[in-house]
């Protein structure tokens, strides 16, 4: 029997499981913190119990994608070993523990006319986020929608599809266990690309889409929802080593910040180095010995002869591979300039002891995370502190930066009156 034998046709299937998530948003959407937390403990328990299956069903996963030719980077992602599962379900732990956002008061006020207003976060609703190769965002993205008090419909890439089958189940198992709808997080079933069309356009059944990919996937997801849409863009991250920056401090930042892991949108693609800094070849032979390939301007070719020529498309480029492009600027202006152009409004980092110089980066660049003295791979809502997160919001609307459970919350306006009427 094939896949789809026994799946209805996308827009049928999405039709249901949206009816069904809108239903189990409802129970969500009232559930104490307590039980919600007890699910995503459960579900941790039940993923260190299953992790013979889970490694089994990553092995045929990274066995298909090996065969389809899957590069390095994406073969990172999307492997599990025992370590990375604990570290999955130490997430879950993580979120389990976190404040509940939904029935926080804002703020409150009461105006001239008497009312006494509040505003109060209370759940999106329902969910609709499509991934591709990382089965561990089954559990992030599961686990942060839950405990904010939503739905979730996931959509995880036909490479993974294995992995977050197995991942699901846990979930399930921890819902279950806590007594709260099985359809509360729901995975969708088949690999066929038109569910992701059906789910773009089930206005009225989802309430957001969040994808979480590469430029491809985003761009149709921009192009084709009918439903609000919170968007991850591109990770070209750029690293600024300023003339007063501490020549081993810019080292160690630029290694980290490229090759800790080169897979992730926190992964700096470009290092922009001032014309003043004192020990710009220290910088490029440091990359290349950590085996990391660079492609620089005319000027940064002639600090070291392994440099090789970069093309205009390398300064809009996500390598998610060990390979950085490089550029010299004249001053600050120059790299505010390159990074205006060039950038994708994710995380943008600054190296410098100039408090003054740092300052003025922190201000002038528009991105949702702007860093000093400090690696880009800290981008993540996990080292911000906010648990496990359902992606980086490159977006101005309604959540931006790492977005974890207040992003998953909207609020309502309550109004308290004493008989009051309105002249």
């Amino acid at each position: 029997m094939n896949e789809h034998s026994a799946i209805p046709a996308p827009e049928a299937l999405i039709a249901d499981m949206g009816a069904r998530a809108r239903a189990a948003a409802k129970v969500m959407a009232q559930a104490s913190t307590e039980t919600k937390a007890a699910a995503l403990r459960e579900a941790a328990r039940a993923l260190r119990a299953s992790k013979k299956a889970i490694l089994d069903a990553n092995a045929a996963d990274m066995a298909r994608g090996e065969e389809n030719g899957l590069s390095a980077a994406l073969l990172d992602r999307l492997k599990l070993d025992p370590g990375r599962i604990e570290g999955i379900a130490a997430a879950l732990e993580a979120v389990a523990a976190l404040p509940d956002p939904v029935g926080t008061v804002i703020d409150r006020s009461t105006p001239p006319n008497g009312l006494e207003l509040s505003r109060v976060r209370i759940p999106l609703g329902v969910i609709g986020i499509i991934y591709e190769s990382r089965p561990n965002v089954t559990a992030d993205a599961g686990a942060l929608c839950l405990m904010a008090g939503n739905a979730a419909v996931l959509r995880g890439g036909s490479e993974a599809i294995e992995s977050s089958r197995a991942i699901h189940a846990c979930l399930v198992d921890g819902l279950r266990a806590a007594g709260l709808p099985e359809d509360a997080v729901q995975l969708v079933p088949t690999t066929d690309r038109a569910a992701v069309g059906a789910m773009l356009r089930a206005s009225g059944l989802i309430d957001i889409v969040v994808p979480r990919g590469g430029k491809g996937l985003v761009a149709r997801v921009q192009e084709e929802a009918r439903v609000p849409v919170l968007s991850h863009l591109d990770g070209l991250c750029h690293t600024y080593v300023h003339a007063a920056a501490d020549p081993a401090m810019a080292r160690d930042i630029a290694v980290n910040a490229k090759m800790r892991r080169t897979g992730i949108c926190g992964a700096m693609e470009t290092l922009l180095i001032d014309r003043d800094f004192p020990e710009p070849a220290m910088l490029v032979d440091a990359l290349i010995g950590a085996g990391c390939e660079v492609r620089g301007d005319n000027a940064v070719q002639q600090l070291d002869d392994r440099v090789k020529p970069a093309s205009a498309e390398d300064w809009d480029t996500e390598y998610l591979e060990p390979i950085v492009s490089a550029a010299i600027v004249v001053g600050m202006e120059a790299a505010l300039d390159h990074i205006a152009r060039h950038g994708s409004g994710h995380t943008d980092a600054i190296v410098t002891d100039d408090a003054e110089a740092a300052a003025h980066f922190l201000a002038a660049v528009d991105s949702a995370i702007v860093m000093h003295n400090a690696s880009s791979q800290f981008a993540d809502g996990g080292e911000f502190g906010l648990g496990a997160e359902i992606g980086i919001s490159t977006g101005r609307l309604h959540a931006r930066g790492p977005v974890a459970l207040e992003g998953l919350t909207t609020y309502k306006w309550i109004a308290r009156g004493k008989g009051t009427i309105r002249a």
